[in-house]
């Protein structure tokens, strides 16, 4: 459950699910453009209701991005206060930890933007967007420290993304969606969660049993002509 999910970003989970999770698990991807933290609160139930026959057994949540952006003198716009962030990704948390007690969470913190291409890139038909580090690191530490507090798992963006020297031009399309490099350095992080959490059962990759594992004669033959691929 995302603010924004980048095609691009998109695509990396994809290609994990089709690398490492084929035949173990399904992915879902639920992202809405301009949602905050606020919209997904509304909604919570529908997405995730509590009489649904298959709960999941992990869900990903990111939220803090649209959050973080500056107030609009008009009062419209993505911007929450970061007091009602932490409580709408608090409140968040308990409804999905009451879904079932085999659910694991982990928590995206707000990631850095590249300010410069922020300012020169935005549009005519919007007003400025207030979009500084000093703010998505607020709401980055404030989802680290909640997680900390709820025993939830967190992968902490703000940080992760800046290890990179060329981070503000590596990592972004435009300042603030993930290109590919970005995308890359997410997937891995959540990986490494995966690999360290010491949930049982394991929801690591390796950990977990494919789906009708048996080979099949239907499968590609080798260029033996005697074996099929799958069993090289």
């Amino acid at each position: 459950m995302q603010d924004v999910i980048h095609k691009r970003f998109q695509s990396m989970l994809i290609r994990m699910a089709t690398n490492k999770l084929a035949s173990k698990a399904d992915i879902v991807l639920r992202g809405y453009y301009g949602w905050n933290s606020r919209r997904a609160v509304e909604v919570l139930d529908q997405i995730f209701p509590m009489d649904a026959a298959v709960q999941p057994a992990l869900v990903i949540v990111y939220f803090g991005g649209n959050d973080s952006m500056g107030p609009h003198s008009s009062g419209l716009g993505p911007h929450v206060s970061l007091p009602e962030y932490i409580e709408n990704m608090r409140k968040i948390a308990v409804h999905l930890k009451s879904l079932s007690d085999t659910i694991r969470i982990i928590f995206l913190s707000c990631p850095p933007v590249d300010e410069e291409r922020v300012r020169s890139g935005t549009s005519g038909i919007f007003s400025e967007l207030v979009r500084t580090n000093e703010l998505c690191q607020k709401y980055s530490e404030a989802c680290i420290k909640l997680c900390q507090e709820m025993g939830v798992k967190v992968v902490d963006l703000f940080s992760a993304l800046q290890t990179r020297s060329d981070w503000t031009t590596a990592c972004f399309t435009d300042g603030i969606h993930l290109g590919a490099e970005g995308s890359k350095i997410v997937v891995e992080e959540i990986l490494k969660v995966l690999r360290e959490a010491e949930w049982s059962p394991s929801l690591h990759w390796k950990s977990m049993p494919t789906e009708f594992p048996e080979d099949s004669p239907y499968y590609l033959v080798a260029a033996n002509g005697k074996n099929n691929t799958k069993s090289l």
